[in-house]
């Protein structure tokens, strides 16, 4: 017994135990040797070989209420034992107990005591389970989750091989390579099925068309990677969708992708959906996020449309519109006589805005006629 090393909860137990050895045997009860409950305070089994057994297995009942009272962290559970657990089992007191507790006569004098066991006590803070928070079930489809990651991990893969053609300068075929890979791979699209390089259109040569269940979707033209995209090249790539009735199309140069959205009518309208620079400075979870939007699985699903329209009713021109619209103008001309006490029109106001406080290429670009309208000028969406 002398190689027992209690803990500090241990420790506890044991000093428990002989506490209320002491007091049972002032009753003149008998009561476990030390090294007894040495032992149970250490294993928490109520149970002793040998020489003892016998009066460790008339108190168990006692001792496991008094392990389980430490365990909940009862300061001293002696002041709160039950009084049929102050005797030890088939003992004549603890059998008149049973007699009075089951008697129909009701002691008026006093309440029966209720066991201390069935209240809540505060937990010990080492038998605590933790808590453990259950993770919360995403509710992003699956093919999403994969489409998410093939395109991170396409995005991570192509970095290096992206500078080094950056680096040499490598001229638009040796980048058509490289886009053509992150076609396929990161953005799932079958190099036969999906894909049609050298598109016809008009005796002109698309780079690509890409086909989503037959149907034509997307025109891409790719640029050499050194090469900085503009509306030259964006004018060329529309000629291709407006022929064709598509209504995407997009610019890369490898490192840059620009997706814009084509509406027909006269003047046809072209918006910038979004811009990419996978040699930028912007995040990982960021690019990914905008290169998922052209992979076969969420242009299929059209998860573009809503950042298109966004961008759409939010650029420049479409907000310059809306204020110098003749409802807001009016409200401005209000608003300008309550505030002032000043009597303004709306033809004046509208004049201050476009003169002194818009910028005059956004005003110019407003006016300025060509094929796509405000917004198929990128050097002013940029």
């Amino acid at each position: 017994m002398n190689d027992i090393l209690l803990d500090a909860k241990g420790q506890n137990r044991f000093n428990i135990l002989v506490q209320w050895a002491a007091v049972a045997a002032q009753s003149g009860h008998p009561v476990p040797e030390p090294a007894h409950l040495e032992l149970i305070a250490c294993t928490r089994v109520v149970s002793v070989e040998g020489s003892g057994a016998a009066v460790v297995e008339m108190w168990e009942p006692t001792i496991n209420w008094m392990l389980k009272q430490a365990a909940f962290g009862v300061a001293d559970p002696l002041l709160h034992l039950p009084d049929e657990l102050r005797v030890p089992v088939g003992s004549s007191r603890q059998e008149d107990i049973a007699v009075s507790d089951s008697a129909p006569v009701v002691d008026t004098q006093e309440e029966p005591v209720a066991p201390v066991a069935e209240l809540p006590a505060q937990p010990e803070p080492a038998k605590v389970t933790p808590k453990v928070q259950a993770v919360p079930v995403s509710r992003t489809p699956k093919w999403e989750l994969a489409a998410i990651e093939q395109v991170q991990e396409a995005i991570k893969r192509y970095i290096q091989p992206l500078e080094a053609l950056r680096a040499r300068d490598a001229n638009e075929g040796d980048t058509r390579m490289v886009v053509t890979d992150m076609l396929c791979e990161g953005l799932d699209y079958d190099k036969f099925k999906d894909l049609t390089t050298e598109y016809m259109v008009k005796q002109d040569f698309a780079d690509y068309g890409v086909r989503i269940d037959k149907q034509m979707v997307a025109f891409i033209e790719v640029k050499r990677i050194s090469q900085k995209l503009n509306e030259r090249h964006l004018r060329q790539v529309l000629m291709y969708a407006v022929n064709e009735g598509v209504e995407w199309m997009v610019l890369t140069n490898g490192a840059v992708w620009q997706a814009y959205h084509l509406t027909g009518g006269l003047p046809v309208v072209v918006d910038l959906a979004f811009e990419v620079d996978l040699l930028g400075p912007a995040t990982l979870a960021e690019k990914t996020e905008l290169m998922f939007l052209l992979h076969k699985e969420a242009l299929k699903r059209r998860r573009i449309d809503e950042i298109w329209r966004h961008r759409a009713a939010t650029e420049p021109g479409a907000l310059l519109d809306l204020i110098l619209s003749e409802s807001v103008l009016d409200e401005l001309r209000k608003e300008v006589r309550r505030k002032t006490g000043i009597t303004t029109t709306a033809a004046a106001l509208s004049e201050v805005i476009r003169t002194e406080i818009v910028d005059p290429k956004l005003i110019a670009k407003m006016y300025k006629s060509h094929p796509g309208g405000h917004g198929a000028d990128f050097s002013a969406r940029h």
